[in-house]
């Protein structure tokens, strides 16, 4: 549970009396001191995505992976299997690292150790921590039990990194303390380059684009990161570039399903609908329970029923085929917030308002959601009881819910657009006039446009003297 991963010296065992050796594991560098605060909920999740890395990733850099799924078996109550995964991640140290096998191992001894000491088993765990003990003043470092080096802080940079999108600015700053002491190290520029690419929250935002140019320069043969590169340049604006990274990855027989996964998503916001489809299904039959692959095939789906693109008898047909990948979706994964808000547009495309409130209700109500998450639910929410529950108070209302979270991200923008929009309709209607022209005056000052804010505001005010007259 979340309780006892906040605090991890919290046991049920029969040995918590041993607090020597509870201090030392406290000490540790290793998944289980790292605050990975997993929900129970989320675990079948990362489990499925740890196990489809392993098998479809191909990466030099994968003794964390092994590490993480040991994490995670041990959050199942299976420290038998934790252990097996242990020893894969052993070999892997050997295998790839072996120049420097004994710091590579630190995060792997460390896992052993915990969960030995959670099996009761203490002198084995006792002999991991004095491999832990002998590498640290091999390395001369003022801690027994921990060391402080950039090997370290890739390591839990990619475990932050695969354990959700609250510990992504965590992941990064371990990959950037990492980059410090090795500017040019291959796996600690991927590690920052993956990180900076999933907090690019925004269209515009090129945050990433530096570090995942370098990322592709120093790891040439990673077909993976060119499809992120690719997204990224298609996202500011350089398609035609991004398309050639594409086409290299596409071309290349490394981590295709991941690079088929990305590819898709490419040519869908290129407007290639039919070639996502058809990469996507090609995946899916190597993933087939990916909640990810589903969620992208039904965006898809969700693309082709335009009206404009398709006659209007085939949209019935698209959005009955969107509602079906996006319930296999929450599915897969309950807590994919953005796949209930798509059902809900589905259904109210389909004039089925209840079954479209439920839904949107069902991403209302989760909790610990990211603030650009929550922005994009609430424009959502707000266009549904605009557009299809003729309610434009309640559309106003969730604007201004999603504005009053002040991440600036793509959602917000949308937001501020939609408000601007329907207060200019509501002026033009004369319907509540004085409001509406200051949601007008909101709207421009959060574009930043004050000189046009300052007008729509003296305008309120002097209708709002006009329907008050003083005598």
């Amino acid at each position: 549970s979340v309780q006892f991963l906040k605090n991890p010296l919290l046991f049920h065992s029969e040995n918590a009396h041993d607090h020597g050796i509870q201090d030392k594991l406290g000490q540790l560098r290793c998944h289980f001191t790292w605050g990975l605060e997993i929900e129970d909920n989320a675990i079948p999740d990362l489990e499925s995505r740890v196990m489809e890395e392993i098998e479809f990733l191909d990466t030099r850099y994968n003794v964390g992976i092994h590490n993480l799924l040991a994490y995670v078996k041990h959050l199942n109550g299976q420290e038998e299997e934790a252990l097996q995964s242990l020893r894969e991640a052993e070999d892997l140290v050997q295998r790839e690292h072996a120049h420097q096998a004994d710091l590579r191992s630190l995060v792997t001894w460390g896992n052993c150790a915990w969960v030995y000491y959670h099996m009761g088993r203490l002198a084995e765990a006792q002999t991991y921590l004095d491999k832990v003990e002998d590498t640290c003043k091999k390395f001369a470092s003022p801690s027994h039990y921990r060391l402080e080096s950039p090997e370290m802080e890739c390591e839990e940079g990619w475990a932050l990194l695969k354990c959700g999108r609250k510990h992504y600015q965590r992941a990064k700053a371990c990959f950037e303390r990492a980059l410090r002491v090795e500017p040019e190290n291959p796996e600690f520029s991927l590690g920052f380059a993956i990180s900076s690419f999933r907090l690019d929250y925004d269209d515009e935002n090129v945050i990433s684009l530096e570090p995942l140019q370098r990322a592709v320069r120093l790891n040439p043969e990673d077909a993976y990161v060119k499809v992120l590169l690719a997204l990224k340049l298609q996202d500011v604006g350089q398609e035609v570039e991004g398309e050639g990274y594409i086409e290299e990855a596409l071309n290349s027989t490394s981590s295709q399903s991941y690079v088929f996964q990305y590819a898709s998503k490419f040519y869908r916001k290129k407007g290639c609908v039919d070639k996502a489809i058809e990469l996507l299904k090609k995946t899916l039959e190597e993933r087939p329970n990916s909640a990810y692959l589903h969620h992208q095939l039904g965006l898809c789906y969700r693309r082709n029923m335009n009206p404009r693109r398709q006659e209007r008898e085939n949209v019935h047909r698209w959005v009955q085929l969107a509602i079906k990948e996006f319930q296999e979706t929450v599915r897969l994964k309950p807590r994919f917030e953005m796949a209930y808000v798509y059902i809900a547009e589905m259904y109210a495309v389909r004039g089925q308002c209840r079954e479209a409130e439920e839904n949107f209700q069902k991403a209302l109500c989760m909790d610990n959601l990211a603030d650009h998450i929550q922005q994009d639910i609430h424009y959502h929410y707000g266009r549904f009881q605009q557009f299809h529950m003729r309610s434009e108070d309640k559309a106003i209302t969730h604007y201004l819910k999603g504005l009053k979270i002040e991440e600036r991200s793509f959602a917000r923008k949308n937001l501020i657009s939609a408000l601007e929009n329907l207060a200019k309709s509501r002026v033009n209607q004369n319907v509540s006039v004085v409001e509406s022209v200051s949601l007008l005056g909101l709207s421009h000052k959060l574009k930043g446009e004050v000189k046009e804010a300052l007008l729509c505001y003296e305008r309120a005010l002097r209708l709002t003297d006009q329907l008050n007259p003083v005598f």
